[in-house]
């Protein structure tokens, strides 16, 4: 065989060699892709839903995947809120009196003022002055006149010059002169004047310590002593009252004595407790509401005429359901719950909610009851019905 024809056959044969190891190389790689584990065989297949006749009815091919959940026993005492005004406590609320009639000439305090008790509240020019002062005067020359009589008569008695009768008479005279002196005196100090610095000008100044909550009397006005308005209204705000409305209905939530939650407008954050002080006996004929009047310790944040709420308690305590709040759906300004009806088959019941527990758990008022199933997250639910 010549050198050529060895050539060949052997160029041949590498060829054959490595088309064969090609052929190979492919059926290994082929084998490898038919043995690896396709990461969709792992997934649950997904869930499909039919509808049922009723729109709120679903069946599901794999409920497995919508675990339940069985509504636990809450025991609540359902809370009446009302709302209600701050009002000063009238017992606590003492008024400015000014005996004397008169020009007011100076005003020292204002309405909303917090005063001192014995400050100076304002100054009244009153001409009933000058006619104490001249009483009170008289007073004085006619008890040393007095006095006088009865030192004689004494003398004269015991000499033997006077009977004992005008010795008695002095006496009845001198005990009438001298009451008369201190009516005067005690008109003047009610008056406020000094009987050995006697002045036109009548002080009037606080009985009390609290806050100034009304006012009738301004610069250059008139005050005519007890038969015109009081200058000021003192009140001492420590304590404060709630004046409730409550509806005819819902009296029974509220006792005399009890204690209800106080919430205000102005500091929602803060919870004041307010103690039930009275229950008026009549009712408002047209909106069939009585009175309840509260009394709260006041630290300095209450204010006349501000709104609150007030919360009661005094129900009988009512047996509720509880749920994760996860069960619970809100949808459409709406609440809802997912139930079991049969094997795949769950129900979308709407219920009422109350306020959040323990433990995440979401109190249910009325839909469900202790004891029922539902599914726990009823969002997962939803959004597979939606797909």
């Amino acid at each position: 065989m010549t050198s050529q024809a060895k050539y060949f056959l052997i160029s041949r044969a590498a060829k054959c060699g490595a088309i064969a190891a090609f052929l190979l190389c492919l059926a290994l790689l082929v084998g490898c892709g038919e043995n690896k584990a396709d990461p969709k065989a792992e997934v649950p297949p997904p869930a499909t839903v039919e509808p049922d006749l009723d729109a709120n009815n679903f069946k599901v091919d794999h409920p497995e995947q919508f675990p339940l959940v069985t509504a636990v026993e809450h025991k609540a005492a359902p809370a009446l809120n009302v709302t209600g005004v701050v009002q000063p406590d009238i017992a606590r609320a003492v008024p400015v009196i000014s005996l004397a009639a008169g020009r007011v000439v100076e005003i020292k305090a204002r309405l909303g003022d917090t005063v001192k008790k014995g400050q100076l509240l304002l100054r009244v020019q009153s001409n009933d002055v000058s006619g104490a002062y001249q009483a009170y005067r008289k007073a004085v020359n006619d008890e040393l006149l007095a006095r006088q009589q009865l030192e004689r008569a004494q003398i004269l008695y015991d000499k033997g010059a006077i009977a004992k009768s005008t010795l008695e008479q002095a006496e009845d005279v001198a005990q009438n002169v001298k009451a008369d002196l201190d009516a005067s005196t005690e008109q003047l100090r009610l008056l406020g004047i000094d009987k050995d610095h006697p002045s036109g000008i009548v002080d009037i100044t606080a009985p009390i310590a609290g806050v100034i909550t009304d006012q009738q009397v301004t610069n250059a006005s008139g005050v005519q002593g007890l038969g015109s308005p009081n200058p000021f209204t003192i009140s001492d705000l420590s304590y404060v009252w709630i004046v409730c409305d409550v509806y005819e209905n819902d009296l029974d939530a509220v006792r005399v004595g009890e204690f209800a939650d106080i919430h205000l407008s102005a500091y929602p954050k803060r919870i004041f407790k307010g103690r039930i002080d009275n229950i008026l006996p009549v009712l408002d004929p047209n909106l069939r509401t009585a009175k309840v009047r509260l009394e709260v310790a006041n630290p300095g944040m209450m204010r006349i005429g501000m709104f609150v709420t007030a919360t009661f308690y005094g129900k009988q305590p009512e047996t509720r359901a509880a749920v994760p709040a996860t069960a619970i759906l809100h949808l459409h300004d709406r609440e809802w719950v997912y139930t079991p009806v049969s094997a795949g088959h769950f129900k979308r019941l709407e219920v009422v909610t109350g306020g959040m527990l323990p433990g995440n758990l979401q109190e249910v008022v009325s839909g469900i009851k202790p004891g029922d199933q539902v599914v726990l997250n009823a969002l997962v639910l939803q959004n597979t019905l939606e797909q």
